[in-house]
């Protein structure tokens, strides 16, 4: 693992897609309002962190490589906290043109239970980059990177014809490419090296409907992606259940989960796209890659609110501290 984490710390990764920032408000409620049968949250303190495609861009970092990030920013309060928390972390920026507010999701914590959660986005924001300027936007930024995560959360940035050209791009270079899907978009894409759905996106791919108190099929999901996608590494996240390894469609194994406690899982998909790109990108195999991703998110679940882990913190997850 150590030598993972020393190959890793010389890579450097493009994420693009939907960034977000995370607004957590924290308090505590110890008596109901008279004006309605709910709770008096008193607020202690409010934290700001990156989420969506920036959260993956943060853990990339995190985990010791370089991070590039291309997304929307608004140009309100929103887009210019969020902007400062991805530079302060060192990660460089790419703000892609567009209109709108930057999107917020504010989740309220009383008492460490998470009580609810607020979103806000423009409906009618139009931010997708022309494809036409791809070469000039990306170009250079694709020749020094060694793999671009494309990260979808569905609100718009990323098209079928920005990724069909940044990934044609990519091929041309040989950089790995790592897809993570909001199948609700059926976004067009094709080859990528490596696809990260969890369970019900990826039956959403496969265009299977779940049945109820029945086991999760995978055979059948993984050969019917494959056939659709033609993905060369297939992660399938099962949450407590760890992940599903499939390779050119054949069902590879199940990677356990190490989580010890599960506090949170917010953004525990952005820290497994990231360590598994990390590691493949790193030349591990994909079952070197999975464990260390799954050690990686064991870490973040453990943690209230969007969080990364660090290389040190993976090392000191159970099996990895060698």
């Amino acid at each position: 693992m150590q030598s993972l984490l020393k190959r890793i710390s010389s890579l450097h990764v493009l994420v693009v897609g939907d960034v977000m920032l995370d607004h957590y408000i924290w308090g505590d409620a110890n008596r109901i309002s008279p004006e309605a049968p709910v709770p008096v949250i008193d607020v202690a303190r409010d934290t700001y962190t990156a989420g969506g495609a920036a959260n993956v861009a943060l853990n990339v970092a995190s985990l010791g490589a370089k991070a590039t990030v291309a997304g929307f920013f608004g140009r309100d309060d929103a887009g210019k906290r969020l902007s400062g928390i991805i530079t302060q972390k060192g990660i460089s920026l790419i703000a892609t043109p567009g209109t709108g507010s930057t999107i917020v999701k504010t989740r309220l914590f009383v008492s460490r239970q998470q009580l609810c959660r607020l979103d806000r986005e423009s409906p009618l924001h139009s931010y997708q980059i022309d494809p036409v300027k791809i070469e000039t936007t990306f170009g250079k930024v694709v020749g020094k990177v060694d793999a671009i995560i494309f990260s979808d959360y569905a609100k718009g940035l990323l098209s079928d014809e920005f990724v069909t050209r940044l990934t044609a791009l990519a091929r041309e270079q040989k950089k790995l490419i790592a897809i993570d899907p909001k199948p609700r978009r059926k976004l067009k894409f094709f080859q990528p090296d490596l696809l990260t759905p969890n369970r019900r996106e990826a039956m959403q791919l496969a265009g299977l409907e779940p049945e109820p108190n029945q086991p999760f099929p995978a055979g059948e999901v993984c050969a019917r992606i494959y056939e659709l996608y033609r993905p060369k590494n297939l992660v399938i996240t099962l949450s407590e259940d760890g992940m599903l390894l499939s390779h050119k469609g054949k069902v590879g194994k199940i990677i356990p989960t190490v989580a010890r406690e599960v506090f949170d899982v917010s953004g525990a998909g952005d820290t497994a796209i990231a360590a598994l790109t990390l590691g493949l990108a790193a030349g591990a195999m994909l079952e070197e890659a999975a464990q260390f991703a799954n050690a990686a998110s064991g870490v973040v679940v453990g943690k209230l609110g969007t969080a990364t882990a660090s290389p040190e913190e993976v090392l000191a997850q159970s099996g990895f501290n060698d």
